[in-house]
């Protein structure tokens, strides 16, 4: 039991280590607009669930929601979303993403998506079915 339990801290670490290091690749691939991360994880969020209240985005971005009320106005005023009154809640407001913001998100993946197959072209076969395999285990991890 020990003995699993330092493999899979070694293994935690390993991936921990990994995963940053793509991800900071990744982020270094993406465009020279001026949208923070914060904005981009936002518009990556409405483009995946649709329109959603800004609690939800809150909830599902991990934040408070004075602080993405904040991020929200700032995509606002750049046309990227818009705020809708909620059908049934008054109270609320809804954030749709403008045809603007499909496409910065649309040129933000193709162009990391290119990087990412140019890597991955340099793998072997089996290195990439491995991480065919891996892929959604990763997905599962990012999830919980």
């Amino acid at each position: 039991m020990a003995t699993d339990l330092r493999s899979d801290t070694a293994l935690a670490g390993s991936l921990r280590f990994s995963v940053m290091r793509l991800a900071r690749r990744l982020r270094h691939e993406r465009s020279s607009d001026d949208l923070s991360l914060n904005q981009l994880a936002v518009l990556g969020t409405l483009a995946r669930n649709g329109a959603t209240s800004i609690g939800d985005l809150a909830t599902f971005e991990r934040v408070r929601p004075p602080s993405m009320t904040r991020t929200v106005a700032c995509l606002e005023e750049t046309g990227l979303v818009t705020r809708q009154p909620h059908e049934k809640d008054g109270r609320q407001v809804v954030v749709h993403l403008t045809a603007r913001a499909k496409e910065v998100i649309e040129a933000d993946r193709r162009r990391r998506d290119a990087w990412l197959t140019r890597r991955l072209a340099a793998l072997t076969l089996v290195e990439r079915e491995q991480l065919r395999t891996v892929a959604p285990l990763l997905e599962t991890l990012s999830n919980s």
